[in-house]
């Protein structure tokens, strides 16, 4: 679900883009798509200070970084997702120009 998500916002954003004529559209669909995971990681914070009754400091320690890597993880994830799904749009619309 969250895969088919970044894949659908990374396209509309690289659409928009091209309308615009700016072609540098490679890294704004990995980004937009990896975005995710930050709202992964903020999502781990507020779960931390309304949910959690951790008061060990190492515990803590663990906590977010076990949580940093599964959101660099995610993000990485769906970034590449939202990549492929742009590279793979941009494909098919510059393959459907007629040039003659």
């Amino acid at each position: 679900s969250s895969g088919i998500n970044a894949e659908y916002g990374a396209v509309v954003i690289v659409y928009f883009q091209l309308c615009t004529e700016n072609y540098r559209w490679w890294w704004k669909s990995f980004f937009s798509a990896a975005g995710t995971g930050l709202y992964v990681f903020a999502y781990g914070i507020f779960f931390y200070y309304t949910k959690l009754d951790i008061v060990d400091f190492t515990s803590t320690v663990l906590y977010f970084g076990y949580t940093a890597l599964m959101s660099i993880t995610f993000g990485i994830f769906t970034g590449s997702v939202g990549f492929f799904a742009s590279f793979l749009f941009v494909r098919y619309v510059y393959s459907a120009v007629k040039i003659d």
